[in-house]
């Protein structure tokens, strides 16, 4: 049985252990909050950018271009974002999942690749028949290390590149859509090639102004889709 003095010595110890851990709960709020608040500021960048570019389309037969370019499906790049630790329920498994069921299903009859984006899905991929795309897989999991728009540009930019060089023909992204801190939506997302925006025939305040472009439609399409899908593909991280 132990003595007065064991017992006053876990007192001691639990206190710390609290004080310890009320510590790292403050510290990891602080951080899910800047996390929060990054996510939340970028949607409405990224929801305007699609309204500008649905309203420029409208009257366009389609948006013409080398993003648009729609292909016989040969080889299909998916691009699954994880984090690079566990612990969080079925963030990772669901993403890993579900780039598995499209390699199986959807694009059986392509050539399927995959850019895992994080080390639980690239440690996941490994294990399985599927291949890591070669030319695009530099260390992508590093981009937790410093999650910069930049950083995350530059490899929309290779996936672009891959796009445009007809090493792929098409490009879905498989990601996590963040609702709050315990909810969370799996997306599977065409990237490339860009789809002409659906018009909402419900909201005629925009779309029904004619306005006059300079330069012409096209000219500003092609400069706001390059943008346009390096934003989709940060908002996706």
């Amino acid at each position: 049985m132990a003595n007065l003095k064991e017992i006053r010595n876990r007192i001691v110890s639990v206190n710390s252990t609290k004080q310890i851990t009320s510590a790292m709960k403050m510290v990891s709020a602080a951080k899910l909050r800047r996390a929060q608040d990054a996510v939340v500021q970028m949607r409405p960048y990224s929801n305007k950018m699609q309204e500008i570019i649905s309203n420029i389309s409208v009257g366009l037969d389609s948006i013409d271009g080398e993003y648009s370019e729609q292909r016989e499906l040969k080889n299909v790049l998916l691009v699954g974002i994880t984090s690079n630790r566990g612990l969080c329920g079925g963030f990772n498994n669901n993403v890993i999942k579900k780039v598995i069921l499209l390699a199986a299903n959807e694009y059986k009859n392509a050539n399927v690749v995959v850019l895992p984006i994080g080390k639980k899905i690239r440690d996941a991929i490994k294990k399985t028949t599927l291949t890591q795309s070669p030319n695009l897989n530099a260390n992508t999991e590093k981009i937790w290390d410093e999650l910069t728009f930049a950083n995350a540009s530059d490899i929309a930019n290779k996936i672009m590149q891959a796009f445009v060089n007809k090493e792929i023909d098409k490009v879905v992204l498989v990601y996590n859509q963040f609702k709050n801190a315990a909810v969370q939506e799996l997306q599977a997302e065409q990237f490339l090639p860009v789809l002409p925006p659906t018009e909402n025939k419900g909201n005629t305040s925009s779309s029904s102004i004619d306005y006059i472009f300079e330069p012409e439609k096209t000219s500003i399409l092609q400069e706001l889709i390059p943008k346009s899908l390096k934003t989709q593909l940060f908002k996706a991280l």
